[in-house]
């Protein structure tokens, strides 16, 4: 029989992603709609949003967090753009937006010492291949995959190339090395349930090191500069963003990152992630017609949860419309690029109580559509 009990808050979409418990936009600070970002007031939300992000990552000393256009797809753009071509490059993927990265390195920078590293959907490559001399390009969660990787004991402590790690599914949801990484990059609409438009780019010293010592032969846009006479324009890093921002999204990340220092910080994030996370994967455990597609257990994605269905791609198709349709879960189809299946998220920002209200919608759906 159809549940009786729907989610609270069905919003399980995989981005733009659920909003934070309890949010409320009309409690934000608008202090700073209808003034410049140039101004005290603007450029002191900004250089806040950097200062907060970096103290409660824990990011390590001389490391810079900076506010990009173009959410996590513009800040990984930046670095390849502004970074690659000094040296060898291994680009490591397992699901299609990794795969996008070795698409732009090859065809729009025209590259010719590139290693495709790949894995297929489910699976993780053997990232022993890659080369501590070369840049690597990987993400640290592949977001329409629902594999993550394990650790970061394959990147070298000695290493000469940079790591350039898209991490937008796993930034405040999963403990990053952030020793091991000299590029990262995220978005705000990902884990915190921020607002779109923005990303996040953080530089090690090493890749700050590469920005000032290295141009590319190729012409870089304005919203790709961030060197200015061969040293790195600091105020970028600093809340003086490169084009103009929407003083509202960043009025809702502000409160973003407030709520996760009232909740405990990152730490507490993480946890609550993978608390959600145990949820599904005991209901996996209960069901033979559902399995992850991550196939390794260590590298399931305490996120972007993916599922596989014994069930044709029309019946899965239907199933999440079913769901849609009685409102108890919103967004939860694979991605497009990706095998036919569910992908639910379980971040932060979402509740166990809806996890656990959304199981018996989805045993009903299941039995609606393979009846």
């Amino acid at each position: 029989m159809q549940p009786k009990i729907k989610p609270a808050n069905p919003n399980f979409s995989s981005g733009p992603c659920s909003k934070r418990p309890g949010y409320d936009v009309s409690k934000l600070d608008l202090d700073t709609l209808g003034r410049s970002h140039r101004s005290s007031i603007g450029k002191a939300a900004l250089e806040r949003a950097c200062v907060d992000t970096a103290a409660l990552l824990g990011l390590p000393e001389g490391y810079r967090v900076g506010v990009v256009p173009a959410s996590d797809t513009g800040a990984v753009e930046m670095a390849l753009w502004s970074m690659l071509g000094a040296r060898p490059v291994d680009v490591v993927f397992w699901e299609s937006f990794g795969q996008g990265w070795l698409t732009d390195i090859n065809k729009q920078l025209k590259l010719d010492n590139v290693t495709a590293i790949e894995g297929e959907y489910g699976l993780l490559p053997d990232l022993s291949k890659t080369n501590s001399d070369h840049d690597i390009v990987f993400t640290w969660n592949g977001t329409t995959s629902g594999v993550k990787v394990k650790n970061a004991d394959w990147i070298a402590d000695d290493r000469t190339g940079l790591t350039i790690c898209d991490a937008t599914s796993a930034v405040f949801a999963m403990e990053l090395p952030w020793e091991k990484l000299d590029v990262v990059t995220f978005s705000w609409q990902k884990v915190l349930g921020g607002e779109g438009a923005h990303g996040m780019l953080i530089l090690s010293p090493r890749a700050v090191e590469r920005l000032e010592s290295y141009t590319p032969a190729w012409p870089l846009p304005k919203i790709f500069r961030m060197t200015k006479g061969g040293k790195l324009i600091e105020g970028i890093f600093k809340g003086a963003t490169i084009n103009t921002p929407s003083m509202l999204a960043v009025a809702d990340y502000l409160d973003a990152l407030d709520w996760v220092k009232d909740m405990g910080g990152v730490s507490a994030a993480v946890a609550k992630s993978e608390a959600n996370l145990a949820v599904l994967t005991q209901y996996v455990a209960d069901n033979d017609w559902i399995d992850f597609l991550a196939q390794d257990p260590e590298t399931c994605s305490n996120t972007s949860v993916c599922f596989t269905l014994k069930a044709t791609p029309e019946q899965v198709k239907a199933m999440v419309k079913l769901l849609d349709q009685a409102d108890a879960a919103y967004d939860i189809g694979a991605y497009r690029d990706a095998p036919a299946g569910l992908r639910i998220w379980c971040g932060a920002t979402v509740e166990q109580a809806d996890l656990k209200a959304l199981l018996p919608w989805l045993t009903w759906a299941y039995g609606e559509v393979t009846a």
